[in-house]
């Protein structure tokens, strides 16, 4: 299984980005996707997790964010308006081969960049 993101780049504060996360090869359809965030000097943190139970939203992006899923395409997206200085980081998608999203997930992507900077 492999994860690819795509779609970040850089934005004003107030702008808008969406980001892409392609998954090729295998894998049930009982699973948990999610986007993380790794800014500089801070751990890396939980956005959003989605499976086909719901969405958990973590931290204050909720209402700004949107996470969704097409599994005839097999992407995972993170539509992200209103876009901060704070925002400025790393994403990562990442999947989990069980139901729930509480535990390690087993696959992660290389990550794309968002700037936010006026």
């Amino acid at each position: 299984v492999r994860l690819v993101e795509s779609g970040g780049g850089f934005v004003q504060p107030g702008g808008s980005l969406r980001l892409s996360c392609a998954v090729s090869g295998v894998y049930s359809s009982t699973h948990c996707m999610g986007w993380f965030r790794l800014a500089p000097g801070k751990e890396r943190e939980a956005v959003a997790t989605i499976t086909s139970d719901g969405t958990t939203w973590y931290g204050a992006v909720q209402g700004r964010f949107t996470i969704s899923e097409d599994n005839a395409k097999k992407t995972l997206y993170l539509q992200m308006n209103s876009l901060a200085p704070e925002d400025t980081a790393t994403y990562f998608c990442a999947l989990r081969l069980k139901s729930d999203c509480w535990g390690t997930m087993d696959y992660w992507g290389q990550g794309t960049q968002v700037t936010v900077s006026s």
